[in-house]
């Protein structure tokens, strides 16, 4: 039995950003905890030439709605990229949720070999759907919660593998 290209990104997809807004309520309670400015969470890196735990959000949520609209044959959403406040990063990982749930499998489904192309920074990028999905986009957005994560972690905020992977 194969699985579906919807089933195979959207429901992982969801379930990812859910788990990293429950560790961005863990990383603002621990700000509140011991009394420390959540801007200092919202701005922190793990490294100087790094980017810091809100353009690792915003890139989770980029990639996978921008995933989701290619596979589908739409153009993505934009989102601003000014939040600043975990309150407004909250929203706009709920607008994304909202977002890829708004998708059917009929959408998705079928997109293996759909042309994609990515223009990038350094030239255009181009794949085959399935491979869009397995190789650029689900990696992308685990990278971005596994940096944000770790991001929280090394500033002392309590957080387990049960916290990335979520409940079974």
């Amino acid at each position: 039995m194969s699985i579906s290209m919807y089933q195979a990104f959207i429901p992982p997809a969801v379930r990812a950003l859910t788990n990293l807004a429950a560790f961005l309520d863990k990383i603002a309670s621990h700000a509140e905890a011991r009394k420390i400015d959540p801007a200092v969470f919202v701005g922190a890196r793990l490294f100087p030439d790094m980017l810091p735990l809100v353009k690792q959000v915003q890139i989770a949520s980029d990639t996978v709605k921008g995933g989701a609209a290619r596979l589908a044959g739409q153009e993505p959403p934009r989102f601003e990229d000014n939040e600043a406040s975990f309150p407004e990063l909250q929203v706009r990982i709920q607008k994304t949720i909202d977002y890829l749930q708004s998708f059917t499998s009929e959408q998705i489904d079928g997109s293996e070999d759909k042309a994609i192309t990515l223009a990038m920074r350094s030239g255009e990028l181009h794949f085959k759907g399935q491979d869009y999905l397995t190789t650029y986009v689900l990696p992308n957005l685990y990278f971005h919660v596994t940096t944000a994560y770790a991001i929280a972690r090394s500033n002392g905020v309590e957080l387990g593998k049960r916290d990335f992977l979520g409940q079974a």
